[in-house]
């Protein structure tokens, strides 16, 4: 059995253990690899909707006629929105630009492809999620054009 000081003295060095660990990693260095992290991915699935810039390919439409099939939108339209988001929102985090704002849309999306799209990638999305939520409810971190322009 331990003795009260044995775990005193195993809490204090846990204790010391973790600040060192939380000086290491602080939220602003998180916040940027976050950023960039989630702005990859929608980035890059974003390229594979359009031919040049931001030209739509047909056969990104057809993908939402055949096998994304979103209620309530027509697929020329849901293959433009998702197209333009997933350009739009990846550079506003990469810059840590409107931080929160470009998290909670593709959150957003997220919620929608997990629901409507893709029901048994919940492992993938809520991996996206875990990254949105944290710059949702911290922000973009020092290293960010928000902190610059005291955007929050």
């Amino acid at each position: 059995m331990k003795s009260a000081t044995t775990t005193t003295v195993s809490n204090g060095a846990w204790q010391r253990l973790t600040e060192r660990l939380g000086a290491l990693v602080p939220h602003d260095l998180l916040a940027l690899v976050d950023r960039v992290a989630i702005g990859a991915i929608f980035w890059l699935s974003g390229r594979t909707k359009v031919d040049g810039w931001l030209h739509v390919t047909d056969g990104a439409i057809e993908l939402f006629r055949t096998e994304y099939r979103l209620p309530l939108l027509p697929p020329e339209i849901a293959a433009h929105l998702a197209a333009y988001a997933e350009h739009a929102f990846p550079i506003l985090l990469v810059l840590g630009l409107f931080t929160r704002f470009a998290a909670l849309s593709l959150l957003g999306m997220t919620a929608v492809i997990q629901v409507f799209v893709y029901p048994d990638a919940w492992p993938t999305h809520l991996s996206w999620a875990g990254l949105l939520l944290y710059l949702v409810g911290r922000g973009g971190g020092r290293l960010s054009l928000d902190r610059l322009l005291r955007l929050g």
